[in-house]
């Protein structure tokens, strides 16, 4: 067996500098201690200080000067590491000033004119408190500042082959200070800060950590052709999408790089630095306000209780399952088919939460006998049911499967959650569903109307949540898009006027769970999704963000809309009530329902022409279930 002899050396010499460091800051703070006491015996005779109170200060300087220092040892001051000494900090040495300045002050006053030589001039005694604690504070401040200074100079010398990138920050606000700071103590990010830019009339002209705010973001031009700046840094944390397109299109108009901090959210919840500096991304020019939800009904919902996810491993199951596990649920049941994206969501939560148990369990939700297994097991109290096939196109080909796992399916857990007693079941649906043209949209509303009447005939209160994109899922538009702009091209639109409602995963994931928290049983949730955004449009913002120009470095070509598809996606259906809820972004659709014994035989409709492979007739069946549904029969 070898051993490491430099390790015991290298912790003695650490402890040395560290002894050393102390030892260096008691000397520096009794020097400062003295002359600030010096000092104010000075001041207070004018540089004139008469023989007989020469005598008198060289008597008090020892008491004085040992009470400061206790207080300062007392106070916990030698406890800071001096590199992070900021604003909290500064509490105590103001603590520590109060301490030492009322004992020499009653001393002061106690003592009587017979003993002259202990009582200190009461001018003596407050601007030697000034002083004294003013000056170690600030030998503090210096100390750190040169070291900032020195390794920063050192970092930029040494990181990325010495280029420093020169940057102008967009947005002086909180976030923008933030990433100054961070910025300027990271020397090795090779970044040098020139200034701000902010719309914000008060702060024109103004220095903010040391930087100034050189002009408004319509300044951008000027300023980079004047500072020589290589990118402008977007430190707007809660930017609307208005304003970050505003800003990414005076980037490129000059051309300049244009990139972003991250989020306000991924800030605030400690999951990135505010310096990982990054590009914008289409995602950033689609975003919308952060969801504020009513946390506390949510965990009425979720804390402590059994929740069971289907289809845990696609993109909206997975997050409902993060998003689940945050609200101190003691059980999470993860139901997937597919093996693979199974494990990455079980390892994921499992290296994340650790406060509960998680059950990773591989089945089909249309397996009756392996759902029965795993509900009579685990008795969940809440069934949030994601498992669904989503994709337009591939339904169109496939559309007895859409029937087995859309609705067939569904019914199934459904009924299974209320014979098992399930508290709450959620169905995830789709835009699609709203007067459907495809297999697909055909199939969700299906399902919609089982959940409902699974409603009338169980305690369990079932709810629906509806809504329409979301950014980045698998086999969504955005990852096709980067795929074929990383390929050179082209990028490929079914139609110029296409246009899709979009939401981000965290975002859908966050709305599900509270209208499962709101619902009361039997109503269809429709999320609010901004404004629709066309996809021709997100075709050429997504290039632009490349770097490359569309139609002249790639080209877009138009390939015609795919069999289901509708041109504009709709949120609501005809003869629906729209209702408000408490949440702002949450709108209750109620339909009329359907009769049971209508359900019951439409369901044995599907279920014979899926099984026997008749697909005409299965389309032809969905026209005639569905008045409002208008889908291709040949």
């Amino acid at each position: 067996m070898t051993v490491d002899n430099d390790k015991p050396e290298d912790s003695t010499r650490t402890i040395w500098a560290r002894l050393l460091n102390r030892q260096v800051q008691f000397l520096l703070d009794l020097l400062v201690l003295i002359s600030a006491f010096v000092l104010a015996y000075l001041l207070r005779f004018d540089f004139q200080v008469p023989e007989r109170y020469v005598e008198y200060g060289l008597i008090q300087l020892p008491l004085v000067v040992l009470i400061q220092f206790g207080t300062l040892f007392v106070g916990g001051v030698y406890t800071f590491i001096w590199r992070y000494i900021g604003m909290t900090e500064l509490t105590t040495f103001l603590k520590a000033a109060i301490r030492a300045f009322l004992p020499i002050l009653v001393l002061r006053m106690a003592v009587p004119e017979s003993l002259a030589a202990w009582r200190v001039p009461y001018s003596v005694i407050l601007m030697d408190t000034l002083f004294a604690f003013g000056g170690v504070l600030a030998l503090r401040v210096i100390r750190r500042a040169l070291a900032e200074r020195y390794e920063t100079e050192q970092r930029v010398a040494h990181g990325r082959n010495g280029r420093t990138k020169r940057v102008l920050l967009a947005g002086a606000g909180q976030a923008g200070v933030l990433a100054a700071k961070e910025i300027h103590g990271r020397g090795d990010l090779g970044l040098d800060v020139r200034g701000f830019v902010d719309d914000d009339e008060q702060k024109q002209g103004s220095v903010i950590h040391g930087i100034k705010v050189l002009g408004r973001t319509r300044d951008i031009p000027k300023l980079v052709r004047e500072q020589d700046i290589d990118q402008v840094v977007i430190t707007v944390a809660q930017a609307s999408r208005r304003d970050l397109r505003r800003m990414v299109e005076i980037c490129d108009s000059v051309p300049v790089k244009a990139r972003i901090i991250p989020g306000y959210y991924e800030i605030v919840g400690g999951t990135v630095e505010i310096s990982r500096i990054r590009d914008v991304e289409i995602e950033d020019l689609l975003g919308r306000e952060p969801v504020r939800l009513e946390e506390d009904v949510v965990i009425d919902l979720l804390s402590g209780a059994t929740v069971m996810v289907t289809g845990a491993g696609g993109s909206i199951g997975s997050e409902l399952a993060r998003q689940v596990a945050r609200f101190g649920t003691a059980r999470l049941i993860l139901v997937e088919r597919a093996e693979f994206v199974l494990f990455d969501i079980d390892r994921e939560l499992r290296a994340q939460w650790t406060d509960g148990e998680i059950v990773p369990v591989v089945a089909d939700v249309g397996d009756e006998e392996r759902m029965r297994s795993v509900l009579a097991a685990y008795q969940p109290s809440v069934v949030i049911h994601a498992a669904a096939h989503k994709h337009v196109p591939m339904m169109e080909v496939n559309p007895t499967e859409a029937v087995k796992n859309n609705v067939l399916a569904t019914r199934l857990i459904g009924a299974l959650a209320g014979e098992y007693g399930v508290r709450v079941f959620i169905q995830v649906s789709t835009d699609k569903a709203v007067r459907p043209t495809s297999v697909m949209g055909a199939s969700k509303r299906v399902a919609e109307l089982v959940v409902q009447d699974l409603n009338s005939r169980y305690d369990t209160r079932y709810v629906s949540v509806r809504f329409g994109n979301v950014l980045n899922s698998a086999g969504s538009v955005i990852p096709i898009f980067r795929e074929q702009i990383l390929a050179g091209g082209p990028v490929t639109v079914t139609h110029p006027d296409m246009v899709r409602y979009f939401m981000t995963i965290p975002e859908a994931s966050q709305l599900v769970l509270q209208a499962g928290a709101l619902g009361h049983g039997g109503e269809i949730f429709i999320l609010d999704m901004g404004e629709p955004v066309r996809i021709f449009d997100m075709a050429k913002d997504m290039i632009s963000l490349f770097g490359i120009r569309p139609f002249e470095d790639i080209d877009i070509i138009f390939t015609g809309t795919r069999p289901g598809e509708k041109l504009f996606e709709e949120l609501e259906t005809t003869g629906e009530n729209v209702d408000n809820t408490r949440h702002p972004k949450i709108f209750i659709g109620r339909l009329e329902k359907y009769p049971p014994e209508e359900i019951d035989a439409g369901l044995e409709r599907l279920r014979e022409l899926a099984s026997g492979g008749r697909e005409k007739e299965l389309r032809r069946f969905y026209n005639e279930f569905l008045p409002e549904a208008k889908l291709r029969a040949d």
